[in-house]
Formats: C-alpha cells, structure tokens, sequence
C-alpha cells in the first residue's frame, strides 16, 4: 500500500511541474510583457493611435500604455469576449469592442467598419501602432464586393471543421476579405505604422498572422491550391482580386513566437534540476495520431522535460462532442501511457481555449485511461465522436487557464523520470 502511496505522490508531483514549466512559458510571451519590452527600444516622435486585434489585444495594448502613456491619444481594441480588461473600457478615446470567435457574425463586420473609420479619422502626421495576435481573422472583416456575411459564415463553419492547416484556411479567408492578405494597406493614406505581431503560425510569417492584414506575404499560397468544395471554390471566384499597397510605410516586428515560449519552459525546467530537451520538430497532422506517436516517443526518450510545440488539426464528424485538438492529443496519448508511473503529457493550447468550452488541454497520466472507465466512459469512442473532452472531465485531466493573453499556438510538456 505504501508503494502505491509513493507512486501516486510522484505523478503528482510531475503533473505540478508540467503546469510550472506551461506557466513560466506562458509567463514569457504574455502580451502586456513583449509589447512593452519591444517599445522601450522605440522612441515616440508623434502622437500615437493604436489599433489592437485578436485574442492578446487588450494585454497587448496594456503593454503599449505602460511605456508610451499619454504619448497614446486614442486607440480601438477588438478581441475575443471575456479577453478584455477594464482598465482600458475606462479610459477617455479608447474604444473597446467584443466580437465574434471562432466564427465571424455581425460584429465581426461592426468591427471591421469601426476599424476603417479609426484609420480614416486618425491625422495625416500621426503614428498608428497595431498590435495584432491569433483570432484576428474571424474577430474583424470588411467583406468583399459580392459576398454576404452568409457566406462568409458558412466558409468559416466548413474550414475550421475540415481538417485543413492554417495557412490554407487563412489563404481562403483572405479571399473573401476587403481587408485580409495586405489589403487594408489601402486604408492607411501613407501614415507612419508601427506593427507588433504575437505569431500563432508556423515560420511567424505575417502574412499568415490574422489573415495578413498589413502583409500581403511573398510567394503566398493559393486558395486553389487545396481541395474546396464546388460552392467554396465559386465563391473564391466571384470575389474581386484586389492588389496591395505596395509602398505603405509599415515596420513589422515579431515579438512573440512559439519558439521562445519554448525555450523559456526549457529554463524552467533546468531551474527545477531536470535535464531538458526541447524538439525542434512542429507538431501537425491530425491529433489523435500525433498524440499516439508523441506517447511512444516519451516512453523509448531519455529522462527530463521534454518540450514540442505545434497545431494539430481535428477534422470532425457531424455531431462532434466536446473537446480540441490539445485533449484529442491528449486522450490518444493517454492510452499508449497506461501503467507507465514514471511519464506525464500536458497539452496545452496557449491562448486558454481548445474548442468549444473553456478548457485549455489536458494532463495525462498512468492512471487518466483507468479513472476515466471507471466513470463510465469509453476512450476510443470519445475519440471517434470528436468528444475527448467528455472522457477528460470524467478522468480529471482538464486543465483550465482562462484568457492567457497570448496566442502562440500549442505548447506541449512531457516529464520522464525513468
């Protein structure tokens, strides 16, 4: 009894140290931090109007106020509902709106002609600063001649469900989009740009962060180059080509990425004494299967932290249930980590939110499989169902975080011990 004692207290010890290590790595690239570390290096020379978009926007823009202050004249942000923060409904000239995520509706189009009209009355000789992170693409639209927010609706339900990377849906969305794939460029009259960017995609490029609303990218892919239904594939036709501006006066800067908030897991995990190993390979594919295969790499690797990073995808049946592509990973792992005391696997979306509903991942162990049968529950059914997350609640393995602030994709933690 006293050995089953031990064994219990060491997984959950390791389960302590996997949600340290997330939070330091979190901690690091939280939006209010990089903004401000980034404009301490800016000096002002103007007043300043700033525009801030996606699901950090308000951490972001807190940032920005810590070091530019009054400098600061008005600003809009737009984000995610409950990501916002009081401080900044409270100030004079500062217009903040809640919109719509994951799928566009009528405030997304609120959104996207409250941005404009921000543009167009900002002054000639003023600076605009945009801070943009991930969820921007469905949190602001201008729709382009000839499509409805219909079908800008029933686009976005068929892309987030089917399956594809980023990049293609992004390459889709920009299509349909007034502003997307550099096209509000045109907005800007020629006013200095001042563009801060939290990358949620792979390689950090910013033509595929929101959609590219300041970057057109070079050597963008093309929506044709995936396989679209026959009525997607006509509405990309039927929407106008619209070239970007090409001489706007943008400055882009990256100031947090997937990488560093690996490597400042990696540091954390060293402080704690354990060696580290960060993999260099970005997780993808679909979740299920990655997980299955990060399990079997955790129980043949050598002892310490084990650190990865990605986005999986989920392509989901017609009645999916509950649960992202973090707790489908997890779950998958979860039955190749059976009886193995001395290996936990957390998978965390970094923005708080995988799926529907407010879970961020989940922590696996030894014991996630038995506890979630012993409720009743049937893994592989859950995975088939797309309803991982209902097997996890039962199990006790959601991880909850609430809004991060951040949004650089999927940190994933595992520790072995022996």
């Amino acid at each position: 009894m006293s050995g089953m004692r031990g064994e219990a207290n060491a997984v959950a010890h390791l389960r302590r140290d996997a949600l340290d290590i997330a939070q330091a790595a979190l901690s690091a690239v939280h939006g209010r931090v990089v903004v401000a570390k980034e404009l301490r290096d800016h000096a002002v020379t103007a007043p300043v109007h700033l525009i801030a978009v996606g699901k950090a926007a308000a951490a972001m823009a807190s940032g920005a106020l810590d070091v530019w202050g009054d400098a600061i004249v008005r600003g809009l942000v737009i984000t995610k509902p409950g990501h916002g923060e009081h401080s900044l409904t409270q100030r004079d000239h500062f217009i903040c709106m809640e919109s719509a995520h994951p799928l566009p509706d009528a405030r997304s189009v609120a959104a996207g002609a409250a941005l404009l009209d921000f543009i167009e009355s900002t002054p000639a000789d003023a600076g605009l600063l945009f801070l943009i992170s991930g969820g921007a693409s469905s949190l602001v639209e201008v729709l382009a001649p000839g499509v409805a927010l219909e079908d800008l609706q029933r686009a976005n339900a068929w892309l987030l469900c089917s399956g594809l990377p980023i990049a293609a849906v992004n390459t889709v969305r920009k299509e349909l989009s007034a502003i997307k794939g550099g096209k509000l460029l045109r907005w800007l009259g020629g006013r200095a740009t001042l563009a801060l960017l939290i990358s949620d995609v792979q390689h950090d490029d910013p033509a595929l962060i929101g959609s590219g609303l300041l970057s057109a990218g070079v050597d963008a892919p093309r929506w044709d180059e995936w396989v679209l239904p026959s009525w997607l594939t006509e509405l990309c036709q039927r929407a106008p080509s619209v070239d970007a501006v090409a001489d706007a006066q943008v400055e882009t800067r990256i100031v947090a990425c997937l990488a560093d908030a690996k490597r400042a897991a990696a540091q954390y995990a060293q402080a704690l004494g354990y060696a580290c190993h960060v993999h260099a390979e970005f997780l993808a594919g679909e979740a299920s299967h990655t997980g299955q295969g990060l399990a079997r790499s955790l129980l043949a690797a050598t002892p310490g932290v084990h650190i990865w990073g990605g986005e999986t995808t989920v392509a989901l049946p017609a009645c999916p249930g509950r649960g992202g592509r973090n707790q489908t990973l997890a779950l998958a792992a979860a039955l190749a980590l059976q009886d193995r005391a001395d290996c936990v696997l957390l998978a965390l979306a970094s923005d708080g939110s995988d799926g529907p509903g407010e879970d961020a991942g989940a922590l696996v162990d030894r014991g996630s499989v038995a506890r979630g049968v012993q409720a009743g529950c049937d893994a592989q059914q859950c995975l088939t169902n797309a309803d991982a997350g209902t097997f996890l609640e039962a199990s006790g393995d959601l991880v909850h975080t609430g809004p991060t602030g951040t949004n650089v994709m999927d940190i994933l933690i595992g520790i072995k011990t022996a």
